[in-house]
C-alpha cells in the first residue's frame, strides 16, 4: 500500500461535504489503474469549496479531478488533497437556447438535456467522454466542433478561494489547451445553441454515438485520444505508419481498433501504460520526425522503485 502522508487531517479546514484518506483512485478512472489518493475531498457546492481554498495551508498540493475520463493517475498516486466535483455540481438547466450546467455534469448528459429542450448546436458533447469542468479545461471537441464554439461564461474559484465569472476572452482557449492556470476550479459553464427539433437532434447525437461505437474502443479500459492531432495531421495516422498498432506492454495495449488510443486488458498499471504511451511517442519521432504531444492528463507521482503503489 502507498504510503500516506503523516496526519493527513492538520491544517484541513472544517467542511460540509466530505473528506476520505487513503482513496484507490484506480476505482474511479476509465483506466482503471493508478494510484491512491492522500485526501479525497467532494465540497458539497461552490461556498464550501471556496471556503476549503480560502482556509486550506496554501503550501498544500491540490488536484482536482473529474470522472477520470482523460486522465492517467500515476501509481504513486496524489499528493495533498484531490477534489472531485460531485452532486452539488452536476445540475443543468435550460432557459431558452441558453444552457447552464454544473462542472460535474457528464456532457452526454448535457448533450441529452439540450435535446430535449430542443437545443441544438450541443450534439457533440454525445461524442466527447467525461465532464463539463473537464471539457471546459481542455476545450474539449468533437465532430468539428468545440466548447469555445458555443461557450457563453464560466464560474470557477481561485487558489485563494475567490469566486470569478470567465468570459471566453478570459480562457485562452486554443487547440485541446486553455491558459487558465491549473489551481483554479472550474464550477459551472453557461453555454448557447439554437432552436432546433428534439427529434431530429437526438437522430443527430444517435448518429454521432453509432460512429464512436464504429471507429473508437469505447467500452474498452481506455482514457480516450492519447495524443493531440499535430497541425495538418492525424495522431492515428502517424501511429499507424509507426508500426504501433496492437503494441502491448504487459496488460497495456494499443489498440486495434483506433491506434490513439491506449486500452487496459487486464491488469495493467500506470505506468505501463505510460511507458506505453511514450514508447508510441519514440517511434513516431524516429520514424516520422514529428514529436506528439499527450492529451491525456498525466498526474500524480511516479512509485518508488521497490515499493508496491497498490
Amino acid at each position: 500500500m502507498a504510503a500516506v502522508e503523516s496526519d493527513p487531517m492538520a491544517g484541513l479546514p472544517d467542511i460540509r461535504g466530505s473528506y476520505r484518506f487513503d482513496a484507490d483512485l484506480a476505482k474511479t478512472t476509465w483506466f482503471r489503474a493508478g494510484g491512491r489518493a492522500n485526501v479525497l475531498f467532494r465540497p458539497a457546492d461552490e461556498v464550501d469549496l471556496a471556503h476549503f481554498m480560502a482556509n486550506r495551508p496554501l503550501d498544500l498540493p491540490v488536484t482536482v479531478l473529474g470522472v477520470g475520463s482523460n486522465t492517467l493517475v500515476r501509481d504513486g498516486g496524489l499528493p495533498g488533497v484531490t477534489i472531485r466535483l460531485g452532486r452539488g455540481f452536476t445540475s443543468v438547466a435550460v432557459d431558452g437556447v441558453t444552457v447552464t450546467a454544473g462542472a460535474g455534469a457528464l456532457d452526454l448528459h448535457v448533450a441529452r438535456t439540450a435535446a430535449q429542450n430542443g437545443v441544438a448546436g450541443l450534439e457533440f458533447l454525445v461524442g466527447v467522454p467525461g465532464t463539463i469542468g473537464g471539457a471546459v479545461r481542455m476545450n474539449a471537441g468533437a465532430y468539428g466542433h468545440e466548447l469555445r464554439d458555443v461557450l457563453v461564461s464560466v464560474r470557477a474559484v481561485d487558489p485563494r478561494g475567490g469566486v470569478h465569472v470567465l468570459e471566453p476572452e478570459h480562457l485562452g482557449h486554443s487547440y485541446r489547451h486553455s491558459t487558465v492556470p491549473e489551481g483554479w476550479v472550474f464550477t459551472a459553464c453557461t453555454m448557447t445553441g439554437q432552436a432546433g427539433d428534439s427529434a431530429e437532434i437526438m437522430q443527430r447525437m444517435d448518429e454521432i454515438q453509432a460512429s464512436r461505437s464504429e471507429s473508437q474502443p469505447i467500452r474498452e479500459r481506455t482514457g480516450g485520444s492519447t495524443f493531440k492531432n499535430p497541425p495538418g495531421a492525424k495522431a492515428w495516422e502517424l501511429i499507424d505508419k509507426a508500426g504501433c498498432r496492437g503494441l502491448r506492454r504487459g496488460d497495456a495495449m494499443v489498440s486495434e481498433q483506433h491506434c490513439n488510443f491506449l486500452i487496459n486488458t487486464g491488469s495493467a498499471s500506470a505506468t505501463e501504460l505510460e511507458e506505453l504511451g511514450e514508447e508510441v511517442h519514440r517511434r513516431v519521432f524516429e520514424s516520422q520526425g514529428v514529436r506528439l504531444e499527450w492529451e491525456i492528463r498525466r498526474l500524480g507521482r511516479r512509485p518508488v522503485a521497490g515499493r508496491a503503489s497498490t
